[in-house]
C-alpha cells in the first residue's frame, strides 16, 4: 500500500500492514476473473495493454505482446494505469457553477439539464454568429471527431494541443517532406547504425524509443544525444552534445557546412528525389523572384545537361544541373534552387567556428560529428536484396540507404526559432539521403503525404455563415497569402490569429493564445468557450496569473464576464475546472469506447498502418459519460449536419462506438481502417461493417496491415506502394512526393511582404514576414533572448517531463507520486558554485514578468548556462484530490509563471505571441532568467502561491491507500 494524502514524504507499507515479511502467497490463485485487452492513456505512445479484473475491479495490467506499438513492454506509467483510474480526483456528475469563477463552488446538476444548457447556449452561437463558439481541444486524441464537429457547427475557431506543443515538427516535416518526427515516422532501429537525437525528453514515444534504444546499444551502434540536458535517453547516449536551448540549428548548420565542404551528400538522391535541381527566378524587384521557372504547363524548370536546355524537371529521363546560371525564355536568369542553399551554408556563417559561438559546442567536435555521419553514409551503405520499382516504373535490383537516422521533438520545436530549426534537421537528413531509406528515418503509413498536403484551412471571411457548415475543415495548410484567413481589414478571422500575418502557417492553430484574445476581445469577442482536458488555467498555460485574471475579468459596464460562458470537460478535478461555468464529467480512458484513427494519429509501424480503439473493461461507477459520445449527442441536439438522419433523428444513437462503426468521411473511408466490408475482409475502403468493433477486440483492439518487402522503403517514390497508398484512401494521386529543399510558399509570403500581390501584410508586419519567410532554412536567435538583456538574464530555463509522468496526468497519480511529488531546480554544479548556490538551497528565479522560488538540486549534467525543472508536477493547492498542503503544491513550481504569452510591444503599440512566427508554436524553451539564492529567513516553499481552490468532490480521501486489499483472499 501506497499513502496518498501526502503531507509528508512518501511511504511504502506491506500488504499485512508491516514490511511485507512473512505473508504466504498462493501462487496457484487465478489473478483474474476476466481479461480484456485495451489501449492504455497514459501517454500519447497509445501501448497495448491486458487488464486484469477480479469481480468486477481492475487488479493488475500487463503490456500487450502482439500488439504494435510495444509488443508487450509496459512502462511505470501505463502499470500505474490503476491509480489513474482510480484516482480521487475523478469528477462524479454534471456541476453547475453558483459560486463566482475560481471560487469552486459549484452544484450537480442532471445530465439532461447539462445537455439541454449546452445545447441552448451553443444553439444560440450557431444562429447568430458561428465563429463565437472558440472550442480547443487538449491531448485527446480524437480530433478527426472534434474537428469535424467544429466544421459541422461551422467554427473556423477550432484546435488542439499540437500548437503549443509540436506544430514546428508537424509543419516543417510535412512542407519539407511529406512526414514528420514522432507520430508520423520512426528511426529504423534493426539497421541504424548511428543515431541523433534532437531535444527528446523521456516522455516522448517513451516505450518505443526505449526499445529502439536497446536494439541500438545491442548491436555497438553509436548513439548521440544533442540536448541541453543529461537525464534518461541523453544519460545513456555515446556521445552526450550539451547545447545552449535554442540553438541546435546552429549546430545542424555546422553539420551541413562541413558535409558540404567535404562534398559527402548524396547527389544522386537530391536529383531524384528532391526540388534541389528546380530553377528559381533570380530577377530582384519583379513580383515572382525567387520563386521556381516553370512552363506554361505549369511544371517547374531545370536545365538538362543531356540537352543543354530548360526541361521539364519532374520527368525522369533528365540530369539537371544542381548549380550554374541559366537564361530563361523572357531573358530573366535563373538558379537551381541547390545553389543558393549551397552558397548560405558554405559561407562562414555556417562554419565550425561561428556556430561553437552560439551554441557552445567546440568547433572541432562539429567538424568530427559530420565526419561520423558521413563515414557511416557513405561507408557503411546498407543493401538489401529487395527489387522495387520508383514511380517512374524503373526496376531497382536493390534497396540500398544509408544508415544515420534522426529523432527530434519538444525541444526543437517549442522555440521561435522552430520551424527553421527543424527544416535544418530534414535538410541534414537529406542530403546525406537517410529518408525511407534503410537504415535511415522511415515514413509511418499513412505518410508520406504530398508536399504539404492539399487541404486548405476553412474559414475564409464570408464563407463563415448561421446554421451553416464550414466548407471545409478548420485546420489545414497554406501555400501562399491567398489561403489565409483575414478580415476586411486584413486583420485575423480567427481568435487565435491563426493563418493570419500573425502566424499564417499554423497548421495546428495557437491554443495557448485563445483565452487572452477571447479576454481581449483581439481580434472579437467570443460567447462560448468550450475546452475539453486542457489545463489552461495552470501547466498548459504560460502567464498563469495573467490568464487567471482573463479567465474572471468583467466588464466594467455590464458586470458580465468577458468570457460570457465557459463548458469545459475532463474526468478530473484539475486546475480549470473551478473556472468554468458548465462541467461535463468525462470517464476514464479504461471506462469509454475511443478510437486511434488513420484519420487522425494512428499507432503505424514502418512496416504497415495500424489503428487501434480503446474498449471499456468497467462500467463507470459515477454519473460520468465520455466526452466524445457527450459531443455526438450535442451535434444531434443541435440537428447538425451529419449528426443526425433526414427526419431529424440521431444518426449515431449509439454515441460513440456508433460514429466509430458506420461514420464514413468519404466513400467508403472511415475512423478504423480494418475489417471494413459487409465481411470484414476489406483493408482501407469498404462499407460499414456492424461487427467491425467485435472483430478489433477479438485481434486484440488493434490491426495493422503489413507491408510487403518491396512497399516497405522510399515510399515517397515508390510506385507499388504510392498505387496501394491512393487504391485505399491515404493519398489522393499515386504522383511522388518531391522533397522540398526551397519551400517556395513561404517566398510567396515574402513577396507579398515586399509590396508584390493583391493580398499583402500590414505595415506592422511587414518585416517580421521578410525576415522570417526565408524558403531555405536558417538559424536565428530566439525572440525573448533577442529583446531582453541577457546581462541581466544570463541563464536559459526550460522544462521537461519525466518518464514516468505525462503531462498533468500522472503527477496526481498515487503509485506516481511515490517517484516525484514535488520537483526541484537543477542547475550546473560548476555554475551554482559561482554564484553562492548549494545543494538545497531555495532560490529566486527573476524573469522579465517576475519570479518563481524554489529548491535547488546540483547536477553535472547539464549545460552550464541552463537550469531546468519536471514540468506539471506543481499542483495548486486544492486541485486533483491532493491536500492542500501536499507536496506538490508546497515544495512543487511552475516555471510558466514567468513566460509570456505575448511578447513586448512593438512600434505602434502591436504585441506579437510568443510564438514561432511562421507557425505560432508557442515558445515555452526561450525564456531567460537569473537566479538569486534566497534569504535564510524567507519560508522554504515554493512561490508564488495562490489560494486553495475549493473542491466539489464529496468523496472522502483515504490518507493511505487501500487499494489491493480486497484481492488478498485467503492471503491476508
Amino acid at each position: 500500500m501506497v499513502q496518498h494524502g501526502a503531507k509528508g514524504g512518501a511511504k511504502i507499507v506491506g500488504s499485512n500492514g508491516s514490511n511485507g515479511n512473512g505473508v504466504k502467497i498462493d501462487l496457484s490463485a487465478n489473478p483474474a476473473d476476466e481479461i480484456k485487452t485495451t489501449t492504455c492513456y497514459m501517454c500519447a505512445c497509445r501501448c497495448g495493454i491486458k487488464v486484469y479484473l477480479k469481480d468486477g475491479k481492475v487488479r493488475y495490467i500487463e503490456g500487450n505482446r502482439d500488439h504494435p506499438v510495444n509488443k508487450g513492454i509496459l512502462c511505470g506509467k501505463g502499470s500505474a494505469g490503476i491509480m489513474q483510474h482510480y484516482s480521487p480526483a475523478r469528477l462524479q456528475a454534471p456541476l453547475l457553477r453558483v459560486g463566482p469563477r475560481g471560487s469552486g463552488e459549484f452544484k450537480e446538476i442532471s445530465w439532461e439539464e447539462a445537455l439541454g444548457l449546452a445545447t441552448r447556449w451553443l444553439g444560440d452561437v450557431r444562429h447568430k454568429d458561428p465563429k463565437k463558439l472558440a472550442f480547443f481541444t487538449g491531448r485527446d486524441q480524437s480530433q478527426a471527431l472534434t474537428g469535424w464537429f467544429a466544421q459541422q457547427f461551422g467554427t473556423p475557431n477550432f484546435a488542439a494541443h499540437g500548437g503549443f506543443c509540436s506544430v514546428n515538427m508537424a509543419a516543417a516535416g510535412l512542407y519539407t517532406f511529406g512526414g514528420s518526427f514522432w507520430e508520423f515516422g520512426d528511426p529504423d532501429w534493426d539497421l541504424t547504425k548511428y543515431f541523433v537525437l534532437f531535444g527528446v525528453a523521456e516522455d516522448h514515444a517513451s516505450n518505443p524509443i526505449k526499445a529502439g534504444l536497446g536494439k541500438l546499444k545491442g548491436r555497438g551502434a553509436k548513439v548521440v544525444s544533442v540536448n541541453p540536458i543529461r537525464t534518461g535517453y541523453q544519460a545513456i547516449a555515446d556521445e552526450w552534445i550539451g547545447v545552449k536551448p535554442g540553438t541546435d540549428g546552429m549546430f545542424v548548420g555546422g553539420l551541413i557546412h562541413e558535409l558540404l565542404r567535404t562534398e559527402k551528400i548524396d547527389v544522386g538522391y537530391l536529383v531524384r528525389y528532391t526540388n534541389a535541381p528546380w530553377l528559381v527566378i533570380n530577377s530582384p524587384g519583379d513580383a515572382d523572384d525567387g520563386l521556381f521557372a516553370r512552363d506554361e504547363a505549369g511544371k517547374p524548370l531545370c536545365f538538362d545537361k543531356k540537352t543543354n536546355q530548360l526541361a521539364d524537371a519532374t520527368q525522369a529521363d533528365v540530369v539537371p544541373a544542381l548549380a550554374g546560371e541559366f537564361t530563361l525564355p523572357d531573358g530573366r536568369k535563373a538558379r537551381p534552387s541547390f545553389q543558393p542553399i549551397a552558397e548560405r551554408f558554405l559561407s562562414p556563417s555556417y562554419s565550425p567556428e561561428a556556430a561553437e559561438k552560439a551554441c557552445g559546442v567546440p568547433a572541432d567536435t562539429i567538424r568530427r560529428i559530420a565526419a561520423e555521419i558521413a563515414e557511416v553514409a557513405f561507408e557503411q551503405e546498407i543493401t538489401l536484396d529487395v527489387a522495387w520499382t520508383d514511380w517512374a516504373g524503373r526496376r531497382h535490383d536493390k534497396m540500398i540507404g544509408r544508415p544515420v537516422s534522426m529523432h527530434a521533438m519538444r525541444g526543437i520545436s517549442a522555440h521561435s526559432n522552430g520551424f527553421q530549426t527543424c527544416r535544418m534537421i530534414h535538410m541534414l537528413q537529406i542530403l546525406i539521403g537517410s529518408i525511407d531509406c534503410p537504415g535511415g528515418f522511415r515514413y509511418k503509413p499513412p505518410y508520406p503525404r504530398p508536399t504539404p498536403p492539399h487541404n486548405k484551412p476553412a474559414g475564409k471571411h464570408g464563407t463563415v455563415k448561421p446554421n451553416t457548415p464550414l466548407n471545409g475543415a478548420p485546420l489545414g495548410f497554406v501555400t501562399g497569402p491567398e489561403d489565409l484567413l483575414l478580415s476586411p481589414e486584413n486583420g485575423p478571422e480567427r481568435i487565435d490569429k491563426a493563418y493570419s500575418w500573425d502566424a499564417p502557417i499554423a497548421a495546428h492553430g495557437l491554443m495557448h493564445m485563445v483565452i487572452t484574445n477571447a479576454a481581449m476581445g483581439d481580434p472579437y469577442p467570443v460567447d462560448v468557450l468550450f475546452m475539453y482536458m486542457a489545463n489552461m488555467s495552470w501547466n498548459s498555460t504560460m502567464n498563469v496569473p495573467g490568464v487567471l485574471k482573463h479567465l474572471t475579468a468583467k466588464d466594467e459596464n455590464t458586470g458580465e464576464y468577458k468570457i460570457p460562458k465557459i463548458i469545459y470537460s475532463d474526468a478530473y478535478y484539475s486546475e480549470m475546472v473551478p473556472y468554468a461555468d458548465l462541467i461535463l464529467p468525462d470517464t476514464t480512458y479504461l471506462e469509454r469506447w475511443d478510437c486511434i484513427s488513420i484519420l487522425d494519429r494512428p499507432v503505424s509501424d514502418p512496416d504497415g498502418p495500424a489503428d487501434s480503439i480503446r474498449q471499456p473493461v468497467v462500467e463507470p461507477d459515477r454519473d460520468v459519460r465520455p466526452f466524445q459520445t457527450v459531443l455526438i449527442d450535442l451535434g444531434a441536439r443541435l440537428r447538425l449536419p451529419g449528426f443526425v438522419n433526414d427526419d431529424g433523428s440521431p444518426k449515431y444513437p449509439g454515441g460513440y462506438s456508433d460514429y466509430i462503426v458506420n461514420h464514413e468521411r468519404g466513400p467508403g473511408v472511415g475512423p478504423l481502417a480494418g475489417f471494413r466490408g459487409n465481411n470484414g475482409d476489406q483493408y482501407g475502403k469498404g462499407a460499414p461493417n456492424p461487427n467491425q468493433l467485435d472483430e478489433y477486440i477479438k485481434n486484440g483492439c488493434f490491426y495493422m496491415h503489413h507491408l510487403k518487402p518491396e512497399q516497405r522503403y522510399f515510399k515517397h517514390a515508390n510506385k507499388d506502394y504510392l498505387e496501394w497508398a491512393k487504391e485505399v484512401g491515404f493519398i489522393g494521386s499515386a504522383d511522388p512526393i518531391i522533397f522540398q529543399l526551397y519551400v517556395e510558399p513561404l517566398q510567396k509570403f515574402r513577396l507579398a511582404a515586399r509590396g508584390h500581390g493583391e493580398i499583402q501584410p500590414p505595415d506592422s508586419h511587414r518585416k517580421r514576414i521578410e525576415a522570417f519567410f526565408d524558403p531555405i532554412p536558417f538559424w536565428y536567435a530566439p525572440f525573448e533572448g533577442a529583446v531582453l538583456d541577457t546581462d541581466e538574464f544570463p541563464m536559459y530555463a526550460v522544462t521537461q517531463r519525466p518518464m514516468h509522468m505525462y503531462h498533468s496526468w500522472g503527477s496526481q497519480n498515487a503509485w506516481l507520486r511515490q517517484i516525484t511529488a514535488q520537483n526541484r531546480l537543477y542547475m550546473h554544479r560548476g555554475r551554482a558554485e559561482a554564484l553562492g548556490v548549494k545543494d538545497d538551497d531555495w532560490v529566486w528565479i527573476h524573469g522579465a514578468m517576475g519570479r518563481v522560488k524554489a529548491q535547488v538540486r546540483l547536477m553535472d549534467g547539464v549545460n552550464p548556462d541552463t537550469v531546468w525543472t519536471w514540468n506539471a508536477i506543481g499542483k495548486r493547492s486544492g486541485a486533483w484530490g491532493l491536500d492542500n498542503d501536499a507536496p506538490e503544491a508546497t515544495h512543487g513550481f511552475l516555471l510558466n509563471h514567468l513566460i509570456s504569452e505575448l511578447l513586448p510591444e512593438r512600434a505602434g503599440g502591436y504585441r506579437f505571441s510568443n510564438s514561432d512566427p511562421i507557425t505560432g508554436q508557442a515558445a515555452w524553451y526561450d525564456l531567460r532568467i537569473r537566479i538569486e539564492r534566497a534569504l535564510e529567513r524567507e519560508e522554504q516553499q515554493t512561490s508564488p502561491r495562490f489560494e486553495p481552490l475549493k473542491s466539489p468532490l464529496k468523496r472522502e480521501v483515504a490518507e493511505v491507500s487501500t487499494f489491493g486489499v480486497e484481492f488478498r483472499g485467503n492471503n491476508s
